[in-house]
């Protein structure tokens, strides 16, 4: 392929140009500098690599930089850091030669995002170490994790020059592990796009449909928007405030997540778009500037009380400030409306990063301190949970990344910002770990109640303790924080090695008696003899004296039988012997990989498959290849941590085929309706409904059909036959 290599240099420095016209007002001379010499660095170190898309490597660089720039607010080092952050990975410039270059700062985070890149390209199970790296990095400068955050940002911006199965695997990855990390770093709009971004690559026909319905509904939302502008803001005007108001949809992800919580269509979300109203003050009128806007607001408006959100009098962990109110605004629908300064928006935007611009004035210092208390137990968490899996190692974090909170009180009135469904034993734990090992009860307002009692806002606690308290393997169940979590199995499991360590001990003396010789081969014998899955399940029975000397006489008698037997089969085998062969299954239904092999496959139980379905091959440890729907709820777990083990499938000659499907159906209820139901069904779809269950309750029907579906061709025409019938409401297929 040819390039214009003298209009690429122009572009290039266009870029560049750009990039610093974003940044020139706030650095000084110095720092330009320092970016200039990065930059020409990177173009150096790139100079022969292009993209996948074709286009020169060092483009990726700068649009990073300038994100990091302008939509997270960092400042010079981070920008050079983000023009150079693939150098050590693609070129021959070494840590050793930045750190000379630029000093040991930037060389440390460029090192930090080029270990993080290294194990992204890995495609085994040594993920959990690696994600446990990649959240290490926070606590050692936070900056690293914003820039890897910018880079995928960019990268899934420019993800379609990739494979499909490719930007499937970085999709799910992405919604996996960096939308919460985005999010709980504060950067709500870079956290969206992640989602927004990675539904359309995991599931294009619902991002394109939301995406259509959301254009077409444009003009009718700006209308709304400037009417809701022309009421509220006379008044605002009245009053001498300066502010401006934006309209805005909300995230396509948010809308998806609405649709299937709810059970509903695009048309039934309510609150698909939002209104904020953002003010400038001074940091003493701040907060009473808020309050004066939700009067004017409510005045004007109805509100929803039970949609109040009162994040200014205490803001959430991440530092997000802001007032949240639901109202019947013109044409008398529900809109959300959002009431922050201009510092809140930057803080809303921006996150952590802009805490450090507003200290001076402002009262944050309770915030960095709310980040810094979360990095450690972050740091807390990977350094006790090394033998964790990848899944339970990010399911226990990221109850941290995106739960929401519940703020609670100490004895001294001190406030406490806990997980909502977070316990008192939580609590205990996040006032000291040795309180919660050994924490009795507690009292909550003065009332004695239990450890499993779960948190209201405002409660205050004291907890109660004992020293001969020790932790239980059943607080496991009703404990949510990370540090609990982590403390409680910590304990658990050196009680249970202590415990392994002597049976097997015991075990060693019981065959050394019987002459048995104690090696991996017999240990692997008397695991499948038992029926055990492991090693310590078999030194721990023998610990607790479920298997004892009986147990053991009748395993070597087995064993000699088994030899007895073995060796009489190979002297004369029986004449009559045969072998029959497995019938072949039907292979020509899906194929799999590049190749378009015919390979045995079985379907998944966590989703329904039907042929026309988007699907993928799963190879497991020991039940051959699964097959599961693009749409499964463990599809985007799959690929972001094994996609090694992910395989491309399609349908080839399906039309023989047929799977139960269950769908729901509701609706007014009315003479006839069940009729109606199977005409559509049995006679003029000609289905085969194998089972069906219908509840009316005061003139409205809920059912749920079981019925056997040749293709996903055949399921859309029926539901559109059944959306036809009056009075049904809604019609959808429900996964098993």
């Amino acid at each position: 392929m040819s390039y214009d290599l003298e209009q690429e240099n122009k572009e290039i420095l266009a870029r560049y140009k750009d990039l610093i016209s974003n940044t020139y007002r706030t650095l000084d001379e110095e720092n330009n500098k320092l970016i200039r010499k990065a930059f020409d660095i990177a173009l150096d170190a790139h100079k022969d690599q292009r993209r996948k898309s074709g286009e020169p490597y060092i483009y990726h660089p700068i649009a990073v930089a300038k994100i990091v720039a302008t939509e997270i607010g960092l400042g010079a080092t981070s920008i050079a850091c983000a023009l150079l952050h693939d150098v050590i990975e693609d070129s021959d410039y070494t840590y050793e030669d930045l750190k000379k270059i630029f000093g040991e700062k930037i060389a440390n985070i460029v090192n930090g995002l080029t270990k993080i890149s290294i194990m992204n390209h890995q495609n085994i199970s040594v993920q959990s170490e690696n994600y446990r790296k990649l959240l290490l990095t926070l606590s050692e400068d936070f900056r690293v994790i914003l820039i890897k955050i910018a880079d995928r940002l960019h990268n899934m911006r420019t993800l379609e020059s990739m494979a499909p199965d490719k930007q499937k695997k970085i999709a799910s990855e992405t919604v996996y592990i960096y939308a919460p990390m985005a999010h709980r770093l504060g950067l709500y709009n870079i956290k969206s796009e992640l989602e927004d971004l990675s539904l359309k690559y995991n599931n294009p026909e619902v991002y394109s449909e939301i995406t259509e319905k959301l254009e077409s509904a444009k003009e009718n939302r700006e209308r709304y928007i400037e009417e809701f502008k022309t009421e509220v803001s006379e008044r605002l005007k009245e009053e001498g405030l300066n502010f401006t108001i934006k309209g805005r949809a909300k995230a396509i992800s948010s809308i998806y997540r609405k649709m299937l919580k709810q059970g509903v269509s695009f048309e039934e979300v309510f609150d698909n778009y939002a209104i904020r109203i953002i003010y400038k003050s001074d940091a003493k009128n701040e907060k009473f500037l808020a309050w004066k806007i939700y009067s004017i607001v409510t005045d004007v408006y109805h509100s929803n009380p039970s949609r109040m959100r009162d994040w200014i009098t205490q803001p959430r962990s991440t530092g997000y400030e802001s007032l949240h109110l639901t109202v019947l605004g013109p044409d008398r629908k529900w809109i959300e409306v959002q009431i922050r300064s201009e510092r809140m928006n930057e803080i809303a935007e921006k996150g952590v990063a802009a805490h450090y611009k507003y200290k001076e004035g402002y009262k944050q210092s309770s915030d960095d301190r709310n980040f810094e208390k979360w990095v450690t137990e972050i740091r807390e968490v990977l350094e006790q949970q090394q033998n964790l899996s990848t899944s339970e190692l990010l399911d226990n974090i990221k109850l941290n990344l995106y739960s929401k909170e519940v703020f609670v009180f100490t004895p001294k009135g001190e406030i406490k910002i806990l997980p909502t469904n977070a316990t008192a034993l939580d609590f205990a734990f996040a006032v000291h770990s040795d309180l919660g090992m050994k924490c009795l009860g507690a009292k909550i307002n003065g009332k004695l109640v239990p450890i499993s009692y779960v948190l209201q806002n405002g409660d205050q606690i004291d907890i109660l303790s004992s020293q001969n308290q020790k932790p239980k393997s059943d607080w496991l169940e009703f404990v949510v924080t990370s540090k609990a979590k982590s403390k409680i199995k910590s304990y658990l499991n050196s009680q249970k090695n202590q415990l392994v360590e002597e049976g097997k001990e015991i075990l060693q003396r019981k065959l050394r008696h019987a002459k048995i010789n104690f090696n991996d081969e017999e240990i692997n014998k008397l695991q499948k003899f038992f029926n055990l899955k492991t090693s310590q399940e078999l030194f721990l029975k023998f610990q607790s004296n479920e298997l004892d000397v009986s147990s053991l006489r009748k395993y070597i008698e087995s064993k000699n039988v088994f030899n007895n037997l073995l060796s009489r089969f190979r002297k004369s085998p029986p004449k009559n012997v045969h072998f029959e062969e497995h019938k072949e299954q039907n292979l020509d239904m899906i194929i799999f990989g590049k190749d378009e092999e015919k390979l045995n496959y079985s379907y998944a139980k966590c989703c329904t498959v039907i042929p026309g379905d988007k699907i993928f091959g799963f190879i497991t440890i020991s039940d051959g290849i699964k097959v599961h729907s693009d749409n499964c709820p463990n599809a985007i777990n799959l690929r972001a941590q094994y996609d090694y083990r992910v395989i491309p499938a399609k349908w080839v000659n399906a039309e023989s085929f047929k799977n139960r499907v269950k769908i729901e159906i509701e609706g007014l209820d009315r003479m006839g309706m069940i009729n109606d139901i199977t005409t559509v069904i049995s006679g003029s779809m000609g289905m085969d409904m194998k089972s069906m269950s219908i509840e009316s309750n005061n003139g409205v029907f809920t059912g749920n059909i079981n019925l056997e579906v040749k293709n996903k061709g055949q399921l859309e025409e029926t539901f559109k036959k059944l959306k036809n019938i009056d009075g049904v409401s809604r019609v959808r297929r429900l996964q098993s």
